[in-house]
């Protein structure tokens, strides 16, 4: 079946482009354009033309073509470059679904690619990781798992893997054979290396987490030590209400903020101190369970009052990661920085005067450069958990039951891995991954 779909944007621009995928995609592309014949041309050509509806011109044209197999999907393609627009693009789309193409379903271009092997199915995922990178680290990462770094690694352990298990297949099965045995502790050593291996990239899900979705940090302080401020500072506007009333702030006010490759997901919240108003005291209530469920703690002091109770409640507030800023560095300082514990950086600020670089210095680099050199999804990390559960249970296993049992659960490990890569799955496993695609890729 021949598939075609728009692959630009909805929307009306300088240009729009429909890609045909398919045996037919150069025989229904010529149907339609008015110019060289696509069925002529040599791969990797373009063509100007135009496209026509019988004697009707809809547009000027460009149409490019990629013979089999060496295309994106690996079959025969053609592109039809025209002008931006919806009714354009829509028009000729319609003209290709009347002379014998099939509408493309959602991520059915790169499916087919990764059916044809043009790229294993780790790689194939990243595709939607590069269209919706905001940043350049997030970009830099989805590409190296699209070049398939991530694959290469994965098909490491995988070899070393199916090698374990060969060896102690022979020894079982031909015992009369002259075939060097393997030793219990060879086999614990091996897994042990492996196992260390896939839990090292399975860690990197939860970096791959804060770099796909930002940030989920909170800001927290005593009232009216700039709190709201700083979060405009951040914002670069008047995202939170600035009043020198205590307790002005009694609910969660969150915004998304890019600093330099970093995106925050942002909360300004109550002020927290002791106070017999009862709406008050839910919303401090809610921005203490809030902060210990952040991915960041942005923890503000007021460095022209002495530390209080109330700042050591908020030092105890624990996070996976928390940063103290002395707020109101331009004013004499009666802070005592040394009561401040826990902290993995502590700064000084002005949020008033904009004076915040340290903390955007801090910020746009903090968990881009701790974060893995690829991007692990959710179903990557279940088939990585999944094979690091089977290899910790034969491993744990080792001397206790026969190695015909062993062998049974590192099967499992394999099939695990080999589904993470996409050698061996299922098709509702493919069709649940491409499903989340856009419709033209």
């Amino acid at each position: 079946m021949t598939i075609a779909a728009v692959s630009t944007p909805r929307a009306a621009g300088g240009i729009a482009v429909i890609r045909i995928s398919g045996e037919d995609a150069l025989g229904i592309a010529e149907k339609i354009f008015d110019g060289k014949r696509p069925t002529q041309m040599q791969g990797y050509t373009c063509a100007y033309g135009r496209i026509t509806d019988g004697t009707e011109v809809i547009d000027d044209a460009v149409v490019t073509v990629f013979r089999a197999p060496h295309s994106y999907t690996g079959e025969d393609v053609c592109e039809i470059s025209c002008h931006g627009g919806i009714y354009v693009s829509e028009r000729i789309l319609s003209l290709l679904y009347e002379n014998g193409a099939s509408p493309a379903a959602a991520g059915e271009f790169t499916e087919r690619a990764f059916l044809n092997g043009k790229m294993d199915l780790t790689s194939a995922e990243a595709v939607m990781d590069m269209i919706s990178a905001q940043g350049r680290a997030y970009l830099r990462k989805a590409e190296n798992v699209k070049s398939g770094h991530l694959y290469r690694r994965i098909a490491g352990y995988r070899d070393r893997l199916v090698t374990l298990l060969g060896n102690i297949s022979a020894w079982i099965d031909y015992p009369e054979e002259d075939i060097p045995g393997i030793s219990d502790s060879e086999i614990i050593s091996e897994l042990s290396d492996i196992e260390s291996g896939l839990s090292a990239i399975s860690r990197s899900y939860y970096n791959s987490q804060l770099i796909r979705n930002g940030i989920d940090t909170v800001i927290i302080g005593k009232p009216n030590v700039g709190k709201s401020t700083l979060m405009n500072a951040l914002a670069g506007c008047d995202r939170s209400i600035v009043t020198s009333v205590p307790g002005t702030t009694r609910d969660i006010i969150e915004e998304s903020i890019r600093i330099g490759e970093t995106v925050l997901r942002i909360a300004d919240t109550a002020g927290i101190r002791d106070t017999e108003d009862i709406v008050e005291n839910a919303g401090i209530e809610r921005a203490i369970e809030r902060a210990k469920r952040a991915d960041l703690v942005i923890a503000v002091f007021d460095n022209s009052l002495p530390f209080t109770d109330e700042d050591e409640k908020i030092c105890g507030v624990e996070c996976e990661k928390r940063i103290a800023c002395v707020n109101k560095s331009d004013e004499e300082g009666k802070f005592d920085e040394s009561r401040l514990h826990g902290f993995d950086s502590v700064i000084h600020i002005s949020a008033k005067n904009g004076d915040i670089s340290e903390l955007e210095k801090l910020l746009s680099g903090e968990f881009i450069e701790t974060a893995d050199e690829f991007l692990i999804n959710e179903r990557q990390k279940k088939c990585l958990d999944r094979a690091q559960a089977c290899i910790a249970e034969a491993r744990g296993s080792v001397g206790n039951i026969t190695l015909d049992a062993i062998n049974i659960v590192l099967d499992d490990a394999l099939s695990a891995l080999l589904e993470l890569t996409g050698e061996r799955v299922s098709d509702t496993v493919v069709s649940e991954v491409f499903s989340h695609f856009c419709v033209g890729k």
